[in-house]
């Protein structure tokens, strides 16, 4: 009977143990590569296309997709912003639940007026980050972001770069990869996971 008594105890407290526990993050359905149970990434701080300082928890009660480029890209940043900007107009009202950031990988060029002339042409809801040369290496790194000059005739220079996406649910939490070329109904249909 007392051994029967210390189970029913272990059982117990294992059982107010579970409850005490975090919800784990529901499964998703999904296009891009789930990154729900990664440490990648984490809050920074820069300053936006208006010249304002922003953190990325500033947008946790929206699905936020995180996008690494610069103005002067030729093809991916341009390709990926489109995308991102359908994917807006697919969403309809939902839109308002989610915020796009552009974080620049040239802060040397890309300074708050250069973005403000970039980034609100794909959609007047995105917003641009830049910062000091050392705030961006350390945002880069935190969410492991390769970017490095090569210089073009002429002395100008272009920035080889990752191109993916992340996509982060209502709570702030990093939960998807998108890679780049993802079409927007791929991107829609992610990001209307995270709305639920």
């Amino acid at each position: 009977m007392r051994h029967l008594l210390r189970l029913l105890s272990l059982f117990m407290l294992f059982a107010a143990l579970a409850a005490c526990a975090p919800p784990a993050a529901p499964k998703l359905d999904l296009k891009g590569t789930d990154m729900s149970d990664t440490q990648l990434g984490g809050d920074f701080s820069l300053t936006d296309h208006l010249g304002q300082p922003r953190k990325l928890s500033d947008f946790s009660s929206k699905v936020v997709a995180l996008f690494f480029g610069y103005t002067h890209c030729p093809d991916v940043c341009p390709t990926t912003m489109l995308e991102y900007a359908t994917v807006m107009k697919k969403l309809g009202p939902d839109a308002d639940k989610v915020q796009v950031l552009f974080v620049t990988v040239d802060p040397e060029r890309d300074t708050t007026a250069v973005l403000a002339g970039y980034v609100p042409h794909f959609d007047s809801r995105f917003v641009g980050l830049t910062g000091s040369t050392a705030q961006i290496e350390q945002v880069k790194s935190a969410y492991k972001v390769v970017a490095q000059k090569v210089a073009v005739p002429g002395g100008a220079y272009t920035v080889d770069h990752s191109a993916g996406s992340y996509l982060f649910d209502k709570s702030g939490k990093l939960r998807v990869y998108e890679a780049y070329a993802t079409p927007a109904d791929s991107l829609t249909h992610d990001i209307r996971q995270l709305l639920r």
